[in-house]
């Protein structure tokens, strides 16, 4: 067998920080992409997105652009994963602490309080909802995040109320949570005096449910 030299056994090495960069080259480029498509989504909305004007914006061609995004669905899919990964980490956070029934309405009422603030200073949040009830896709997207937020949230009533009929506490909490993000996007809609009267309205409703959920049939 040929033995290896010193520079043969340093070659794996050597390659190994020559695809470094790359990765890093295509990471900021890539966020440079959805720097630019937030940009153009909060100067035009999300309707008005053209993938030439990202590439032309973002300083690459069309083609380099269909690599990392292949449709404006893509793009405005990343971004809204974005937004939802950090609302899951809010809503997580709020309800993972939740011991009793005081914990529990005080979460639920400033997670209601937060995410109206967020939207209401984060206006392309709108825009991208506003693209998102177009495509099928991402309509899809939005139900599985009312699924995931509606299971915290029943997970925190079910520790509240143990006695509770489960199957009804996630079901009423699933409907509750995709019924929330139907109440904010009426909301940034209208004047912001109407639009926290129509916030509190749905909290008031809500509540009701979240802390008197159905009991278990005995």
């Amino acid at each position: 067998m040929r033995k290896k030299t010193p520079e043969a056994l340093e070659q794996p090495a050597a390659e190994a920080v020559r695809r470094n960069p790359t990765q890093q080259r295509s990471r900021e480029r890539q966020e440079r992409i959805l720097t630019v498509a937030t940009q153009l989504i909060a100067g035009k909305g999300s309707d008005q997105l053209k993938m030439s004007e990202i590439a032309e914006r973002a300083e690459i061609s069309i083609g380099s652009l269909y690599q990392y995004f292949p449709d404006k669905s893509a793009v405005i899919r990343t971004l809204a994963e974005r937004y939802n990964a950090e609302s899951r980490r809010c809503i997580a956070q709020a309800m993972e602490a939740v011991e009793d029934a005081q914990g529990l309405q005080a979460a639920y009422s400033q997670l209601l309080d937060l995410y109206y603030e967020i939207v209401m200073a984060t206006p392309v949040m709108r825009d991208i909802w506003s693209g998102m009830q177009a495509d099928k896709q991402l309509l899809q997207l939005e139900l599985e995040e009312s699924r995931v937020a509606g299971e915290m949230l029943a997970q925190a009533m079910l520790r509240v109320y143990p006695q509770s009929d489960e199957l009804k506490v996630r079901q009423s909490a699933f409907l509750i949570w995709h019924l929330g993000e139907a109440t904010m996007r009426l909301a940034v809609t209208c004047t912001p005096e109407e639009g926290r009267a129509l916030v509190e309205a749905f909290k008031r409703m809500s509540l009701r449910e979240v802390m008197e959920p159905a009991c278990r049939d005995i």
